[in-house]
């Protein structure tokens, strides 16, 4: 059995614990360690994941990998959550942000250039809208110097929660 159809059993295994659980599945990675395969689960939900979320899944995913038996080698299993730093890539995680400054870099130029840093104010199925401070905006009080865009998800190439 290859990797990708190691990944898919396991995928379909952890999004029936993350609806038994009450999570969200974000990703299930698998690649070879220095004993065996890793299993790296990420998972998340409305509030963020805790220690206990992450114990219960592991224990509820590993009792399944046990019976069934997908991975004919040693594995190690990790379970966590996707952290502050995770990518944002669609709708949903756009929308559980609302009010959160973003970073994206975008693939071609919006309005004159492609780094951006704002508050998410909205998301639609196939693009984001963010207010970024604009400073070179002259005769403007600092608190309205700000400009809307519209950023079409298809054009992002990189985006996250922007901690500074």
């Amino acid at each position: 059995m290859n990797f990708k159809e190691l990944k898919e059993i396991i995928t379909n295994y952890a999004t029936i614990v993350s609806e038994q659980e009450g999570v969200e599945l974000r990703s299930v990675e698998i690649y070879p360690g220095g004993r065996g395969l890793i299993v790296r689960i990420f998972i998340d939900k409305e509030g963020g994941v805790t220690i206990k979320d992450c114990e219960h899944f592991s224990r509820a995913i590993e009792a399944i990998l046990d019976i069934e038996d997908p991975i004919n080698s040693s594995y190690t299993l990790e379970v966590s959550s996707p952290g502050l730093d995770r990518p944002l890539k669609d709708k949903r995680d756009f929308l559980r942000n609302i009010g959160r400054n973003v970073q994206i870099t975008t693939k071609e130029k919006i309005a004159d250039r492609t780094f951006f840093i704002g508050k998410i104010l909205e998301a639609g199925d196939d693009w984001v809208r963010i207010e970024i401070y604009n400073p070179k905006i002259k005769g403007i009080k600092k608190k309205e110097k700000t400009e809307l865009l519209f950023i079409p998800f298809n054009k992002i190439l990189k985006a996250q929660i922007y901690i500074g």
